[in-house]
């Protein structure tokens, strides 16, 4: 009894064939990006901060500062950040502090938060930081990574 079976050798040709094509048409092409790099600043002697401006800092330890001001809590355990933050944006809202905005946007209220941390410190820790700051409401939040606490 014979038994028929399928040549394979055209639909390999084939197969190469489109490969080779392929590979010819979608060559590597250069991802690139234009970026505006700051310069260093000349002289920061005397400049204050915003007085609006929040900045969680985090210690090489862990530790949590809100403006300089330390809080009863760690990157593991930032109950104490979470309670601080509500209570100035409640704050804000109830005296209708509101973030500059574009004259075609709506108005918010001024939310945004700094997170600065050490190179030293893990990820992990930045990150838990950041979901709580989150979790009280604060948007923008964004990341300084500073040579502090080193």
């Amino acid at each position: 009894m014979i038994r028929p079976d399928i040549n394979v050798t055209p639909l390999i040709d084939v197969l190469l064939v489109l490969l080779i094509i392929f590979m010819i048409i979608t060559p590597e092409r250069s991802a690139s990006m234009n970026a505006r790099v700051p310069s260093e600043p000349k002289n920061i002697e005397g400049v204050k901060p915003h007085p609006l401006t929040l900045v969680v800092s985090i210690g090489s330890d862990a530790s949590l500062t809100l403006n300089s001001s330390p809080l009863d809590a760690t990157a593991s355990s930032p109950e104490a950040l979470i309670s601080r933050l509500d209570m100035v944006f409640s704050e804000r809202t109830s005296e209708q502090v509101y973030a500059y905005t574009k004259e075609n946007e709506p108005r918010r209220i001024e939310k945004t938060v700094f997170i600065k941390a050490p190179r030293s410190l893990d990820y992990g820790s930045v990150a838990k930081v950041i979901d709580a700051v989150r979790s009280a409401g604060a948007e923008p939040v964004s990341l300084q990574i500073d040579n502090i606490g080193q």
